[in-house]
């Protein structure tokens, strides 16, 4: 099922450029994603959806970051949620079906996970969550990398208890931007988004000081450290799958980007054309054969996780793999592009410039190099 048509593409890589260059938000692209429905894509049929398994969405996902890298990875922080929210509810946990059925009213969710200097990530947090009475949490702390700052409705947190009898705790829960109960003393957003690459995705910082988290969007109470939740492998399987798949599709764009910057140009040193020089064909075809081995890894995790196939505890090494080897190979393919391309690319103006700039953001996606080789080698050798 294709949901992003080859018009839509066209728009939204038209105007990619414009917001790489003011480092603006991606207002149109946003606004034409939702008027297609895009939002809801993983939202079930019965949901209000579009019913897309998350193999078939990692394909969109594909085609809309070749097309704007920055605006499949903000959107991404939307989808992830909703694809936890249908792993749970494919397992039998409805415990996140209300993102299904606000995702399917419109509502637009963003991540306030990432923290400075967290390396624990989804096992530990600097952030408070002060415990209620009546069973809600006030969260106060500082969020990094908050994508879709400018447009999110609804707002996934987690942050440690250290109050409560059974403390410590990490408390996962959602805030709407609407509810002033809830967002009071408030919810601030640093515009600090200055960055080299992925511009338009806006991934300010957002300070939580004493928001409260009503009882009933309290969605989890976590011991700290790894957990077996299904919340927590839900959160790892769609954030580092679809992460994967925006890199795989930055990958693909590129090799199309150097395809193109050779074909009828001649060199001046041989008098061959560029696209008959042995020196080029042999290194666009190594950047093709890497790239080449990403879609159908990114298709079989994903297929795995709709399909509920177990596998146990090597999940979280096939996990951080696909995520790693997506954003490794793609900057080595856009590298190589770059190469091919000439100094051409390296000019602001250059799409494969942009692309070079784009790459780089996915070395800081969790997991990182360190951890994903920690998770590998104690999948293969026990803990230290």
């Amino acid at each position: 099922m294709t949901v992003l048509d080859d018009d839509l593409l066209a728009r939204i890589h038209s105007r990619a450029a414009r917001y790489d260059r003011e480092n603006s938000f991606l207002t149109e692209d946003l606004a034409e994603l939702k008027a297609a429905g895009y939002l809801r894509a993983l939202v079930p049929l019965e949901l209000g959806g579009l019913g897309l398994t998350l193999q078939q969405l990692t394909r969109e996902q594909t085609r809309l970051a070749a097309a704007a890298p920055a605006t499949a990875l903000a959107v991404n922080m939307h989808l992830v949620w909703t694809g936890v929210a249908k792993t749970l509810r494919d397992r039998g946990d409805d415990s996140l079906e209300f993102v299904l059925t606000e995702a399917a009213a419109g509502e637009v969710f963003a991540f306030a996970i990432s923290e400075a200097g967290n390396d624990l990530v989804l096992f530990g947090s600097t952030t408070e969550a002060k415990p209620h009475p009546d069973g809600g949490y006030a969260f106060s702390g500082t969020k990094i990398f908050t994508s879709l700052s400018p447009a999110w409705t609804r707002l996934g947190m987690f942050g440690l208890d250290t109050e409560s009898a059974d403390a410590p705790r990490l408390v996962h829960g959602f805030v709407s931007r609407d509810d002033p109960a809830a967002v009071s003393p408030g919810i601030s957003t640093r515009e600090d988004w200055d960055t080299i690459g992925m511009r338009a995705s806006q991934s300010n910082t957002t300070v939580l000081d004493g928001v409260v988290v009503p009882a009933d969007r309290i969605v989890r109470r976590l011991k700290p450290g790894p957990s077996g939740d299904p919340l927590i492998f839900g959160i790892f399987a769609n954030f580092e799958i679809l992460i994967a798949a925006v890199y795989t599709g930055i990958g693909q764009r590129a090799l199309e980007l150097a395809v193109e910057s050779v074909t009828g140009k001649s060199s001046a040193r041989t008098g061959l054309t560029k696209d008959k020089s042995p020196g080029v064909r042999w290194r666009l075809a190594d950047a093709a054969l890497a790239q080449d081995a990403l879609q159908p890894q990114v298709d079989t995790l994903a297929r795995d996780v709709d399909t509920l196939v177990d596998h146990g505890d090597q999940w979280f090494r096939a996990l951080v793999g696909i995520k790693s080897r997506a954003t490794r190979t793609a900057k080595e393919v856009v590298d190589a592009a770059m190469a091919i391309s000439g100094g051409a690319s390296f000019s602001s103006s250059s799409e494969l410039g942009r692309l070079y700039r784009d790459v780089i953001a996915g070395s800081f996606h969790p997991s990182n190099d360190e951890s994903v080789h920690t998770t590998v080698a104690t999948a293969l050798l026990g803990p230290e």
